[in-house]
Order: structure tokens, then sequence, then C-alpha cells
């Protein structure tokens, strides 16, 4: 869909003043946060923040109570869809723990995937396998693994790629990876930088949810923002992943207790 047959049209996905608990105690302390297709957007953060509270509540996790607030994709309210629907409207969960399914292969399960966004008439099993070879090469995946049941047997690494291959598979209008870095050594870490770039494209959204910049070195964020204590502290470029590198977060803790913040 375009806007003026050659330009992509601007998807937006806009989170107003999100409160979220989980088991009663409250997480998410009024989170705002505006998505935009076209736009890589970091969010970082220490651990019990909010940052994957933030995820799982967007992509409608049951655990995950929704107290005030609002989610807003292109004008619908995100939050009122089931999880099926927020799927199909075009948002995408890339997990930080990735299950093992027995018995479905990593195939078929790409393949169903795929036919969720298409039907019998427009599905081109031909250009499927053609693209999926040319992911399966950007995240240096070795083929044999498609035969093989859903992360059964996985490595950590091998798990975090097939989270990737998900979204190649689905391209959706936005995707959220939550620490897709998490766990990885140095050359895994690149090979995923490296494919979400290659697969940031002018129609779609990605977030990526991070402890650390060393992912950063193979994206190119048009806007990093800090999540402390379950509000979104502050907002820069690729310069503020840098700062935190440096001096940590609790610096940023300082500044919200100055303003008058939690």
């Amino acid at each position: 869909m375009t806007s003026n047959g050659d330009a992509p049209a601007t998807h937006i996905l806009d989170v107003q003043n999100l409160h979220v608990e989980v088991g009663g105690k409250e997480i998410l302390k009024g989170v705002n946060l505006t998505l935009r297709s076209g736009e890589l957007t970091v969010l970082m953060g220490p651990n019990g923040s909010g940052k994957s509270t933030l995820a799982y509540a967007l992509m409608g996790h049951p655990k995950y109570k929704v107290t005030a607030g609002h989610a807003f994709l292109d004008g619908k309210d995100l939050l009122t869809m089931p999880v099926d629907q927020r799927s199909r409207a075009g948002l995408f969960l890339g997990f930080q723990y990735p299950q093992e399914v027995s018995g479905l292969s990593l195939s078929k399960f790409l393949w169903t995937t795929y036919m969720q966004r298409h039907t019998a008439e427009n599905a081109d099993s031909d250009q499927f396998g053609k693209d999926l070879k040319t992911h399966l090469a950007y995240l240096e995946m070795d083929e044999a693994l498609l035969k093989r049941s859903l992360n059964e047997g996985f490595s950590g690494g091998e798990k975090k790629r097939v989270e990737v291959l998900q979204m190649a598979t689905l391209t959706p209008m936005f995707s959220i990876l939550d620490e897709p870095d998490s766990g990885l050594d140095i050359d895994a870490v690149r090979a995923v930088g490296e494919t979400v770039a290659k697969l940031h494209n002018p129609g779609a959204g990605i977030l990526v949810i991070t402890h650390y910049q060393r992912i950063l070195k193979y994206l190119k964020p048009d806007v990093v923002h800090v999540m402390v204590d379950g509000v979104v502290a502050l907002s820069g470029g690729r310069e503020l992943a840098e700062q935190l590198e440096a001096k940590g977060y609790d610096w940023v803790r300082v500044g919200i207790a100055a303003a008058g913040g939690n």
C-alpha cells in the first residue's frame, strides 16, 4: 500500500500513558512511545525497568494487565484486539526466550506463518523458497535446521536467529525484538544485527529492545529511548546509547529524581 503511488504510507504505533501491572504489581507507570514505519527504534534500560513488559502487553499476553492508557495501531485500538488479530494487523514480537515445539518442523512452521498473510491464490511457494534461502544466508544458518523440530535442541543463538527469520518471513508492519542479542557470542550478534539492518525498509518499523549498545554497531537507529522504573525517561540518538555504555543508568535515575519524577 502506498500513499502516492511510489512512497510507502506512513504507519504509526502510538502508545499513550500506558500503565501495566503483573501479579498486582505496577511495572509500567505511564509509558509514552511512538513508532513510525521506516524508523528503527532502540529501547534500552536496566533489568526490571519494564522493557519486556511493554512488549508483552502490546502483544496481548494475558499475564500483563493494562490498567490505564492506550495503544493505537494506525488509529485502531490495539488493546481491544485478540492476540491473533494483533498479529494479522501487522504486529510481530520476537521473543527473548523462544519456546521449543516438538513435532513441528521449522520449515513447516515458517510456511504456516507465511500463509497467515497470504491466500492460496496469491501465495508464491517458489519466491518463498528463494527468500528463505536468502534470509538463511544472511543469518548464517544451516539449511539442515529447517528439517528439525522448531527450536528443539537449538542453541541459544540459533533460537534467536529463528526469531529474526520469522520476522523476515512475515514482513510485519511493526516488529518488536526483545533482546535479540542476549546470550549471543560476537559472531551471532553480528549476524543478527546485520540481518535486522538488511530487513529494515521504509514500509515497516522495528523496535529493538536491548541492555547494551553492542548490537547497535550493526544497526543505524533513528532514535534511542531509555526506560527506567516503568517510564521512558530519555530519548535521543546513537550518542545516548554511547553515554549509557560509559556511564550506566544511575545518572538517568538521578535526573528523574531531580525533576520530581518516579
